[in-house]
């Protein structure tokens, strides 16, 4: 059964401190995550941490990395019985990818109320490489009045692995956050969410690159959603 919201549903911006143990303890005992440029987050007031996405773990990698507590629009597929239960109870934003408007609203509710909101602007876990972005992180910052920081993780799926693979024991990750992206200000906010919408893209591509070169741990050369002959 999946788990339903009512119409308005805010969670509350803090977001429950068990959650982000738990995603600590996954990224720092279960897996090896070493972060870079945590201090680049605003420490307060709203913010939009946005990720590249290669597999399941991403979501609970974010929030045990990230270093204000976050809550995360992820796919409604996966509320469903006991991970559905753990996803509600933790306070994570489920979305419909058909019609994303109301996971859209309840996480600009967050923001108004100076919280923090994790989004994976692709849309798909694959290769990570941010060839595009869709609109909604843009949108949540330019309504929410709310800096972007690009994020980029590596090393939680690698090439032959599948989208759902979970790494082993001590598998050595790598999270970046980057500079702070200011939304456009200037026109009609059809305007300003693709002028933001680009600059976010451009900066996520940079960092992941950037990071890849850092850490020694390159993104996935295969996409299996679009497996080559």
């Amino acid at each position: 059964m999946t788990a339903r919201r009512p119409a308005g549903w805010v969670p509350s911006p803090a977001g429950p401190a068990w959650a982000r143990w738990v995603g600590r303890f996954a990224s720092r005992v279960v897996w090896n995550a070493r972060v870079v440029g945590g201090g680049r987050v605003p420490g307060e007031g709203p913010v939009v941490l946005a990720a590249n996405h290669l597999t399941l773990i991403d979501g609970p990698v974010l929030i045990g990395v990230a270093p204000r507590a976050l809550h995360v629009i992820t796919k409604q597929e996966l509320f469903h019985g006991p991970v559905g239960a753990v996803l509600s109870w933790a306070g994570q934003i489920p979305v419909d990818r058909s019609n994303g408007r109301a996971a859209l609203q309840s996480a600009l509710g967050v923001l108004r109320r100076g919280g923090a909101v994790g989004i994976f602007p692709e849309g798909n876990r694959g290769r990570g490489t941010v060839e595009g972005v869709r609109a909604g992180a843009a949108w949540l910052a330019v309504h929410g009045d709310a800096p972007l920081v690009p994020v980029a993780i590596l090393g939680t799926r690698l090439t032959g692995e599948s989208l759902g693979h979970i790494p082993g024991v001590r598998r050595r990750l790598y999270v970046e956050f980057g500079e702070p992206i200011a939304p456009a200000t200037q026109g009609p906010a059809r305007e300003r969410i693709a002028a933001t919408s680009d600059r976010l893209r451009d900066a996520m591509v940079a960092l992941a690159t950037e990071a890849s070169v850092r850490s020694g741990l390159t993104l996935p050369a295969d996409d299996p959603r679009h497996p080559t002959a």
